[in-house]
């Protein structure tokens, strides 16, 4: 028996417990347990092993170093200042936060010995963490994906993902492996841009691609109701998916990234001004409204192929997409028309 199934069976039972009482009127009994880590923290042995795994690698990224950085999960969390340490029974060491809320740890076998945490000085439940890998040479407002790659992978092992669902927190470890979700077109490693994204583009060569709307904004999927339990809680309109997985584009692709405030390059036609034209022009869309007011519609539609088909290489429809920004006030700001990636 593995060392979680104890674990599971105790889940189980209370559930069942649970259940009965709830059908015999009374109100289920409440389980405290004491003595599980706060799944908040970030494990010191976790976030070495992170680091260990980036030694072996460090292929994907060679000339590249890693850091570890901080980033707000609520409106009204404030980094500036903010200190670490590593803590444990009788070890106490002070982590360096840089102004940019990025940071090294130290290697220290009384931490690893003592299954040590580490601790931040603001409740981390109001932070989300990652790992940042960067290698020289990389132009500004553009990713290496090697690079977001070998972050994926130390993220992973060093336990950085983390949610509000603290009573199943523990599954995180038995649940998730840095090949399975790195490797997945549906491993869900968000990452987060510097400012509001409108388009990430993929560039190799001569050959470029757009990320499709469906790896921007969490996968356009969140609600109010579930965005508490995501870290792009505060950063949704930062986030994105990278194509780890697909190996036909090498680690020295780049993303280049089109921010929202970046001055337009495709604007609409007249008579699209706004949302209630577009609306009633083009019908309903997926849309998406962000906290600053600003609104991303989609369209899809079949692609156009050269034979006229309108399908993809295995049959079903090839969708092309047609995706406008508005600003708060309703006015279209820019626009893009993509094939798919």
């Amino acid at each position: 028996m593995s060392v979680a199934s104890p674990l599971i069976a105790c889940m189980l039972t209370l559930c069942c417990v649970a259940t009965s009482a709830l059908a015999a009127g009374q109100e289920p009994a409440r389980v405290t347990v004491a003595t599980t880590r706060d799944p908040v923290d970030k494990s010191y042995r976790k976030m070495i092993e992170g680091m260990d795994r980036f030694e072996r690698l460090h292929a994907l990224a060679p000339q590249a170093t890693l850091r570890f950085q901080l980033l707000p999960r609520l409106p009204t969390t404030v980094l500036d200042g903010i200190t670490l340490r590593v803590a444990g029974e009788s070890v106490s060491l002070p982590v360096t936060v840089a102004p940019d809320h990025t940071f090294t740890l130290p290697r220290d076998a009384r931490a690893l010995a003592q299954d040590a945490s580490l601790i931040a000085s603001r409740k981390t439940s109001t932070m989300t963490w990652r790992a940042q890998v960067r290698s020289p040479g990389v132009p500004a407002g553009m990713r290496r994906l090697g690079d977001l790659r070998l972050e994926c992978q130390v993220g992973v092992a060093a336990g950085l993902l983390s949610n509000n669902a603290q009573a199943f927190a523990w599954l995180d470890g038995l649940l998730t492996h840095p090949d399975s979700v790195c490797g997945s077109a549906d491993g869900n490693y968000l990452f987060f841009a510097e400012r509001p994204l409108f388009g990430v583009t993929a560039r190799h060569g001569a050959r470029t691609a757009a990320l499709p709307f469906d790896l921007l904004y969490a996968g356009g999927a969140q609600t109010p109701a579930t965005l508490p339990y995501c870290d792009c809680q505060v950063l949704l309109d930062r986030s994105y998916y990278a194509p780890l997985w697909d190996t036909s584009w090498p680690d020295d692709t780049l993303l280049a990234f089109e921010y929202m405030d970046d001055p337009p390059a495709t604007m609409l036609a007249p008579g699209y001004g706004n949302t209630a034209d577009v609306r009633a022009k083009l019908g309903p869309a997926t849309a998406l409204q962000f906290d600053t007011g600003m609104q991303v519609w989609r369209y899809r539609y079949p692609q156009a192929t050269s034979q006229g088909s309108g399908k993809g290489s295995d049959g079903p429809p090839a969708f092309a997409e047609f995706v406008i920004l508005f600003g708060p006030d309703g006015v279209a700001r820019k626009a893009r028309l993509t094939e798919p990636l």
